[in-house]
């Protein structure tokens, strides 16, 4: 991938456009990141306004000053405060066009969908669209295509649906299948449905590791049951902030304490279980941020999946922590993160998060080129 400088030429599309991309110049300077990274997460930040009534899209975009690369955000597309205006297939900062957008889909709740060009799939198997209970979480605002399944029948009809969608209609391509829902209220459920969608997947000719968005999976015995029964398999606990956690979480989650969380990824790690975390910058003071991710580093195996907070409500926007509605916030927890990360090894996997801090560089390293 070639260097990206921190500064590059202006289009001239307008004194006020021009005044606020100069803004992001400058906030990358100050921070040692690309122009393009604080413009992403400027977009993911600030939402869209747009002629497009929805609370929130999957949106296909080629940055003006890096056209060579196709990118896929999930955003609001209602945002009237927002800096950033689509008409047409263009993106405009304040007047100033610095993106093109290819594609626009409903960001809806279904069944299953594909990442990675194919070689990796997110299944919502148990009625994702009805899980309810974290204020911050916009599934509500979705439309709902991803009725509960019943095990056997059920996953072997959506892996039967998801080849005929599959690129190249063969699963057998498949590295990662993600099982993404929180529906599973209890840990014996949840171990139930893995033990079942393993031999469906094997059914299916598929031999992915699977990831499972969770926090009820919690004692030994689980992992164990787990690693006899499932792996390849990584544990991606659904830690996503570490203070008001029983203001913002339904009490499935808000029950699993910060300071629980290390143990319970050691835990799985000793089973022979990968490990991970998702987690939403934005809902954490930065001291509590600092603390967390540093506690969380050396128990994972997998570079967490770590995402810009969308308010999509007036209601989500008094949820952000006192400065998180300014891009100053998250360009200093990507530095925080990085600090915390870099000497893991473990690098931010492009495909893997539509919202996150990361695009072009992590840490000063240019990040490999590859599907978003």
């Amino acid at each position: 991938m070639p260097h990206l400088s921190m500064r590059r030429p202006i289009p001239p599309n307008g004194a006020v456009g021009t005044d606020r991309l100069c803004e992001l110049e400058q906030a990358a300077l100050r921070h040692k990141v690309p122009v393009e990274d604080v413009l992403l997460i400027a977009v993911n930040l600030f939402g869209i306004t747009s002629d497009h009534d929805r609370h929130r899209a999957r949106v296909n975009l080629r940055l003006v000053r890096h056209p060579d690369t196709a990118w896929q955000i999930i955003v609001p597309l209602n945002q009237p405060a927002s800096p950033f205006r689509l008409r047409g297939d263009e993106l405009a900062l304040n007047g100033a066009v610095v993106a093109h957008v290819e594609r626009i889909d409903a960001d809806e709740a279904v069944g299953g969908y594909f990442r990675n060009n194919g070689r990796a799939a997110t299944l919502n198997p148990n009625a994702r669209s009805r899980c309810v209970g974290c204020g911050w979480c916009p599934n509500t605002l979705e439309a709902a295509a991803d009725p509960r399944m019943q095990e056997n029948q059920g996953l072997d009809a959506l892996l039967r649906a998801l080849s005929e969608q599959h690129p190249r209609r063969n699963l057998a391509e498949l590295a990662e299948v993600t099982v993404s829902t929180g529906c599973f209220e209890r840990e014996g459920a949840a171990v139930a449905h893995l033990t079942a969608l393993r031999p469906a997947l094997e059914r299916a000719g598929v031999t992915a590791r699977i990831g499972f968005l969770t926090s009820v999976l919690r004692t030994d015995e689980a992992f164990e049951t787990i690693a006899s029964k499932v792996s390849p398999f990584v544990l991606r606990l659904t830690a996503e902030h570490f203070t008001r956690r029983e203001a913002l979480m339904k009490a499935t989650k808000a029950d699993l304490r910060p300071a629980k969380m290390p143990d319970l990824l050691a835990r799985a790690r000793k089973a022979g279980l990968d490990t991970s975390y998702t987690y939403i910058a934005g809902l954490d003071p930065m001291d509590a941020l600092t603390r967390g991710v540093n506690e969380l580093a050396d128990e994972v195996t997998a570079f967490p999946n770590i995402q810009v907070f969308q308010a999509h409500t007036v209601i989500m926007q008094g949820m952000r922590t006192p400065g998180a509605e300014s891009l100053e916030y998250y360009l200093q927890a990507r530095t925080v993160i990085e600090q915390a990360m870099a000497g893991t090894g473990l690098r931010p996997v492009g495909w893997e998060c539509y919202r996150p801090l990361w695009y072009f560089t992590f840490a000063g390293e240019d990040l490999v080129n590859g599907p978003r």
